[in-house]
């Protein structure tokens, strides 16, 4: 299974962005996607997770009510729509697949990931 994230790029504060993961080389709708964030000298983080099915998604606190994940089954992507970001939000992006794991906030449930995506936010 390989994942090819995109759309990063350098925002201002407030502004949004929306990144890409498409998958390829598995069947696409039966993985749980996720997408995580690390950023300079932190650990990386959960970020959000969608289900295999697209009907129930999951959010970290710190970007709840801000970011919206969706998934394609047809195009075999998904998708991380970030509105009202903040310098806090700057980080490399990555995506994440699994199909078999029971933690879907935890790193070690994924074993598919992609290579990542910067997103860096300017106050």
């Amino acid at each position: 299974v390989q994942l090819q994230a995109s759309g990063g790029g350098l925002v201002q504060a407030g502004g949004s962005l929306r990144l890409s993961c498409a998958v390829s080389g598995g069947t696409f709708s039966r993985y749980r996607m996720g997408w995580f964030r690390q950023a300079p000298g932190k650990e990386r983080e959960f970020v959000t997770a969608i289900s295999a099915g697209g009907g129930s998604a999951y959010y970290s606190d710190s970007v709840k009510g801000r970011f919206t994940i969706s998934r394609d089954n047809v195009k075999n992507t998904t998708y991380l729509q970030m509105h009202s970001l903040s310098p806090e939000d700057t980080a490399v992006y990555y995506c994440a697949a699994n199909r078999y794991g029971s933690d879907y906030r935890k790193t070690y449930d994924y074993p598919y990931w992609g290579q990542g995506t910067q997103v860096t936010v300017s106050s």
